[in-house]
Formats: C-alpha cells, sequence, structure tokens
C-alpha cells in the first residue's frame, strides 16, 4: 500500500485524472453485481435478449498464478523480438504486419500491452521501457485525428500521417473505430495506475480526442465515410468484442451502460453439445457478421479478468472448442487472423452467419481451406485454464516462431503447415497471455483476479 501512495504522489498534478479513473474503476468492479436484464427497456422490440446462465455443472480447473518456467519465458522474448524488429525509431509506432509500415490503433494497442508485459517479465529494463513508451505517446499526442475528432483507422507507422488500408496517405482519413478506441484505453488505464509519471503524457493525448463522438445512446459509435464522401456513424460490436471494447471506455469514466449490457442481444446456440452465447443482430439487416471467436474472451480474462458474465460466456465458448477436438481429433483454437495467403485475413469462428464452425471473410465469403489453429488463442486458453486439453494446445504451438523474428500466426488445420503471417496483434497477446500466467490481469486495482480470488473451478 506504502508504494501505491507513493505513485499516487507522483502523479498529483494529474490529479484530477487519476480520481476519474478512481472512480471508474468502481463502476467496472459494480459489473459483477450488476443486472443488464433491467437496462433492456431500451432495446427495440425487434430483438428480445434470453438471460445468461450463470451457473455451469462442470468444472474448469483455472491457471494459479505462480512463475514462468524458463520455456515459457524463452517464448515470451521471442514475441518481443517481433516488436525489437518492427519498430520505428523515429515515431515509436510498430507495423501491423512484419515489415509493412502501417498500423491501426488495435495494433499499437497490442504494442503497448506486449511492451507492459515484457517490463513486467523483465525481459527489457525500465530505461527502455520509458524510452519507447515517451517516444509512442508523443506521436500519438501528435497524430493527425478524422474529422479532428478521434485517431483514424490506420497510420503510417514511418511518418505518424493518416493512410487508407492500402497505406496510401489520406488527408482526410476513412474514420474511426470504437472497438479499436476501446482496445487502446486498456494500456493507458494500465499505464495510469502502475505508472502514474506518465499520466501527464497519456492525458495530453487523450485531450485531442473528441470521446464523446464515440456515444450514440449509451452505444458505441464508429465513423466512416459514404459514396457521397459525407461521414456516416455506424455502431460498432457485437456480442463479446462489444463489451470487451466498452468496459475500457467505461472505465474512463464514459456512459456505455448499453453497450456492456450482454444480455440485450443474446442467445443460446447448440454447438457440440455446449450452449455457446451469440449475437441475434442479424448481418442482413446490420451489415455485419456476428463472429463468435475466441479473442475478445481471451482479452477480457487476461486484461480485467473475468467477470461473472465474461467468465460464463467464456467458458461455452472454449468447451465447444474442446468438444470438437474430441469429435474430430483437429485441435481447435479459433480466432481471427492474418494469413500468409490471399485473402490474408480470415475469421476461423466457432459460429458465424448462422454456422458452426464457419470460417470467412469479413465480407462473408467462405474461406475453410484456411481455418487455422490460432496460436494467440491457444496460448491464451493455456494462460487462463489448467486443463488436459490447454495443455495439448500450448505442446502444438509453443515452437510455432521464428527465432528472432516472433510467433507465427498460427497453424493450418488442413495441410498442418505453418500459417507465417508474423504481427503485432498475436505476438503482443503471447507476451500478455505469459504474463497473465505470473501477475495475473494486467489492469487489477484493489481487486484480485478470478484465478486468485475463487476456487479453481467454475
Amino acid at each position: 500500500m506504502s508504494q501505491f501512495k507513493q505513485n499516487l504522489a507522483k502523479a498529483r498534478g494529474s490529479l484530477t485524472f487519476v480520481v476519474g479513473m478512481t472512480l471508474a474503476f468502481g463502476t467496472v468492479a459494480s459489473l459483477e453485481r450488476w443486472q443488464p436484464r433491467e437496462a433492456s427497456s431500451m432495446v427495440s422490440s425487434e430483438y428480445t435478449g434470453s438471460p445468461i446462465e450463470l451457473s455451469e455443472k462442470a468444472s474448469l480447473p483455472l491457471r494459479a498464478q505462480r512463475p514462468l518456467t524458463s520455456n515459457e519465458l524463452e517464448m515470451a522474448k521471442v514475441a518481443w523480438s517481433y516488436f525489437e524488429n518492427n519498430t520505428d525509431a523515429e515515431t515509436g509506432l510498430v507495423n501491423s504486419v512484419d515489415g509493412y509500415t502501417a498500423a491501426t490503433l488495435w495494433d499499437s494497442s497490442s504494442y503497448l500491452l506486449g511492451l507492459l508485459s515484457a517490463r513486467d517479465l523483465e525481459i527489457i529494463d525500465h530505461s527502455e521501457f520509458e524510452s519507447r513508451l515517451t517516444r509512442v505517446l508523443s506521436t500519438l499526442a501528435e497524430i493527425p485525428l478524422f474529422d479532428g475528432q478521434l485517431p483514424n483507422k490506420v497510420y503510417s507507422t514511418v511518418t505518424g500521417t493518416m493512410t487508407t488500408y492500402e497505406n496510401q496517405p489520406t488527408a482526410r482519413g476513412v474514420g474511426w473505430s470504437a472497438i479499436d478506441i476501446g482496445r487502446i484505453m486498456v494500456p493507458f488505464n494500465a499505464l495510469v495506475w502502475r505508472y502514474p509519471e506518465f499520466t501527464a503524457s497519456i492525458e495530453t493525448v487523450l485531450s485531442n480526442w473528441d470521446m464523446q463522438a464515440i456515444i450514440r445512446d449509451a452505444e458505441m459509435f464508429g465513423a466512416a465515410i459514404d459514396e457521397q464522401d459525407e461521414t456516416i456513424y455506424l455502431q460498432e460490436g457485437r456480442l463479446g468484442y462489444e463489451e470487451y471494447a466498452a468496459k475500457s471506455l467505461v472505465l474512463a469514466g464514459l456512459d456505455l451502460s448499453e453497450a456492456v449490457n450482454y444480455e440485450r442481444y443474446f442467445e443460446y446456440v447448440e454447438i457440440d453439445g455446449i450452449k455457446v452465447g451469440t449475437d441475434l443482430r442479424s448481418p442482413d439487416k446490420l451489415d455485419a457478421l456476428n463472429f463468435v471467436v475466441s479473442e475478445p474472451y481471451v482479452l477480457d480474462g487476461i486484461e480485467f479478468g473475468w467477470d461473472r458474465f465474461s467468465k460464463s460466456l467464456a467458458y461455452g465458448v472454449y468447451r465447444a472448442q474442446e468438444e470438437r477436438f474430441k469429435r474430430t481429433g483437429a485441435l481447435t483454437a479459433v480466432s481471427e487472423d492474418n494469413i500468409d495467403q490471399a485473402p490474408y485475413f480470415v475469421y476461423n469462428s466457432v459460429f458465424a452467419d448462422g454456422k458452426a464452425w464457419n470460417a470467412v471473410t469479413e465480407s462473408g465469403e467462405d474461406a475453410t481451406p484456411y481455418r487455422t489453429l490460432s496460436t494467440k488463442a491457444a496460448l491464451g486458453w493455456y494462460a487462463l485454464y489448467d486443463t488436459p486439453y490447454t495443455q495439448k494446445l500450448f505442446e502444438r504451438v509453443q515452437g510455432n516462431f521464428s527465432e528472432g523474428k516472433g510467433f507465427y500466426a498460427g497453424i493450418y488445420e488442413e495441410s498442418g503447415e505453418i500459417n507465417e503471417a508474423l504481427t503485432a496483434n498475436t505476438n503482443g497477446i503471447v507476451l500478455e497471455s505469459l504474463r497473465y500466467i505470473e501477475h495475473g490481469p494486467m489492469v487489477s486495482i484493489g481487486r484480485r483476479s478470478v484465478a486468485t480470488a475463487e476456487s479453481t473451478s467454475i
């Protein structure tokens, strides 16, 4: 506690921001006691969500916090090598894909969380941590904003200027992603509490951003440009990602009470004998597929520590994958991933567009030949659950890397060949997952993680 008080004292010049974060943490802590069905009266009558079952007959052992093994620590060092190779010396930004000089805010978040993890695991010393963090926060404070409001979806890592998804310069930008902005608030929140000497720098970054522009009726909205070159605002997020991203924005004091309501558009589907939570909002009406994948539940666990809703939903997503392995013999840990060939990005899902085990592109085109065992999903589940199946996942992907370059994104299911895409997101999540084993959730103030605070089963 004395160390915590010392850290607060260091940040006293920015105490208003810290106090705001303190109040917001109280809001998030109350999520476990909140009954979201009470807030569903504002939801369109077109959708009628179902309650989440908060208890399961089966139990799963949660991984106990412990020091990393020598092998796990070496794996973390390999993941960090991706960032050593892909950080621009001038801007401090990191390439989204090995050698590709552009990044989204999500990619920058993966870097910041990887940076925090590398420091916690003593892969880098404080001097390098401070130098890297100072450089990237300085750049984020100076980047041009879409419509002068919020970060563009993509930036050049070399110049810090806005680009298209094809990495072509654009003066105006292409829009903003509320989900990506929610993601970067995770390392910002962690930094404010754990390294308050950087609070002023984070305040400078956020002082340029119009965070209220994200919110419409307590939901998250992104921005894009239509065919008439006009800005349009679109609701972002489906079950899993929506609540995950909204949590970190709630930590910043924003009212996203609808977006964090798991049950508004919720229903179960049975997949391989397991009840899996899905989103009722249909893609034919809202022009967005409902992907059920591992990543948001893994991130929620390793970054925040599951609340009772995300814990229950994560159970179903994980167990369905374990049961598919029992049925088919194919090790299954699915998520969205870059791949090393066209179409270059695939959602390998537990459920999407009305189908179980659907592998599709973002536009919904079939991508079954590119289904992969995802490295980040496998190691994420391994960090969270201590089961024979997660041990199998770990053993399959522990060597899926290039020495000195980082972890590959996955292994193709049909061929068994390596998906050699090297990305910031894969390596950031690998680092976070391994860090979680030793230190628990990334953002944890005054409370312990599910794994340490409760019994070892759910």
